[in-house]
């Protein structure tokens, strides 16, 4: 077991807390992949050979120095790659880590439902279990040919490797930049991230998307103040039970635009179907930052399109002159 997986128990509004956190981690080992917005990868293939100690020894050395420093309690699961440690995670309490042995992997997914694997949303969990695939164990046991019909071929073998223990993910050494803090590296690609966290557990879909545009408002305003652009979004959805759905999409073309931005996080939002869910906090990430100087621009000879641009940069002279509350997310487009 080489991976951890760690969800830190952050209070709300205390996400300042998060690099801080995640350089006990790099403390052991510089393989660390921030998990905004409260969560790490670490690869611990290298510490365990350095220290002499195991994958679990090191996941309750970090659980006591999170403690000790910060008053931060945490959860870890661990695995011999980052999709185990994740789904080991789940099933991980604080002060007991979750591992997943090697030799064990098939016998921890056999019985696990299919939803519970990451990346398989609702409507892909909806099929499978039409026709009486809702297990990783009944998958595995699936013919691959049979996962590709009803999924699609490229799905379908992912969704085959996954259910028989094959993981092919690595952990990305990145760093997290939260508000008002500047954007990091550790050797990675640097993201960019905006979190927004509840009061208390929000069933309200409006609400939600409100965070979401304040989120994605965030972003676009924090990348043009580093004329960087992003190439892809990602959006966390955290729940009360503190589960959590991700997603990822690649955007059209790079852009530090922020109606771009919100208009990919809704997409993405959309797409989960969430009914009635209790969220807790909801995060977006803005990665594959690269210079505005060296990102293209397809014209679209929109005029309102053309308006928002400029209003977005008095805004920015604005928020740059008067302070980040100069102007008010969400009151460009008004």
């Amino acid at each position: 077991m080489t991976i951890l997986c760690v969800r830190f128990q952050l209070p709300p509004k205390y996400e300042a807390a998060l690099p801080g956190l995640l350089g006990l981690l790099e403390d052991l080992t510089p393989v660390v992949q921030a998990l905004p917005p409260d969560g790490a990868l670490a690869d611990l293939r290298g510490a365990e050979r350095y220290f002499g100690r195991g994958a679990e020894e090191l996941a309750r050395l970090i659980r006591v120095r999170a403690l000790a420093l910060y008053g931060i309690d945490c959860a870890i699961g661990a695995g011999p790659g980052p999709l185990l440690a994740r789904m080991a995670l789940g099933q991980a309490e604080p002060g007991e880590p979750c591992a997943v042995p090697e030799g064990l992997v098939v016998d921890f997914l056999a019985e696990r439902p299919v939803a519970a694997l990451p990346g398989v949303g609702a409507a892909t969990a909806r099929t499978l279990c039409e026709y009486g695939l809702d297990t990783l164990g009944r998958v595995a046991a699936a013919p691959l040919s049979t996962l590709q019909r009803l999924v699609g071929a490229r799905t379908g073998r992912e969704l085959h490797e996954k259910a028989n223990g094959v993981d092919r993910g690595r952990v990305v050494p990145n760093a997290v930049a939260l508000p008002h803090s500047r954007l990091r590296s550790s050797g990675g690609t640097p993201i960019l991230a905006a979190e927004h966290p509840f009061p208390h557990d929000e069933l309200n879909p409006d609400r939600h998307r409100r965070a979401l545009l304040l989120d994605a408002e965030e972003l676009g305003s924090r990348l043009r103040a580093l004329e960087k652009v992003c190439r892809t979004l990602t959006l966390t959805v955290r729940y009360a039970d503190r589960s959590s759905t991700t997603r990822t999409r690649t955007l059209p073309e790079p852009t530090a635009h922020s109606p771009e931005l919100t208009r990919a996080a809704y997409g993405m939002y959309g797409a989960l179907g969430l009914q009635r869910a209790r969220v807790r906090a909801i995060a977006l990430r803005a990665e594959g930052l690269t210079p505005a100087e060296e990102a293209s621009h397809q014209l679209a000879f929109d005029p309102v399109d053309d308006k928002l641009r400029r209003i977005e940069e008095v805004a920015d002279r604005a928020r740059a002159k008067f302070g980040p509350r100069a102007i008010l997310p969400g009151t460009l487009a008004a």
